[in-house]
């Protein structure tokens, strides 16, 4: 990271089907080694998949998970005279936008389905009902920060 000055947020372009950035954002993350192409056809398969399931626009049911999967509160380590404290704070409309999804792309990973389409389309269709490891993920961050609520003082 640089010390002169923060880097600027370069924006993405929105993407060919939807018209979205969020979903150009998604794609990205669920890229490996810059095959674009591959996690744009798994993206769009998982969306087809959710448009059949449910009969809604698969877009708008993206939104929703994401929305259920974001957390606002984590917790960060703060040493305060040799002691290390987890310390809850809230967490910025950027980061947990971005913790959204990687917690979606890794819990899609993790399922047992045989295609990454159905993975990921089992994974939103999930996460948009509240259920799912994604939101579990979620859950599990905000317990840890209420149970470390007594160190909220020690902010910075």
């Amino acid at each position: 990271m640089s010390r002169r000055r923060a880097a600027e947020k370069r924006e993405v372009l929105p993407d060919a089907k939807y018209g979205d950035p969020i979903v150009t954002k998604f794609m990205n993350c669920l890229m490996f080694e810059g095959k674009k192409s591959v996690a744009e056809s798994i993206v769009y398969g998982a969306f087809e998949r959710v448009s059949k399931r449910t009969g809604q626009d698969p877009v708008r049911v993206f939104h929703d998970a994401l929305t259920n999967v974001r957390p606002s509160v984590e917790v960060r380590s703060r040493r305060v005279g040799g002691a290390t404290y987890q310390v809850p704070v809230e967490v910025r409309s950027d980061r947990s936008q971005a913790l959204a999804i990687r917690w979606l792309i890794n819990s899609s990973r993790g399922r047992s389905e045989n295609t990454m389409e159905e993975r990921l389309s089992g994974e939103l269709l999930d996460a948009s009902q509240n259920r799912g490891s994604a939101v579990k993920k979620r859950e599990d961050t905000h317990r840890m920060a209420d149970a470390n609520k007594a160190f909220s003082h020690y902010r910075w």
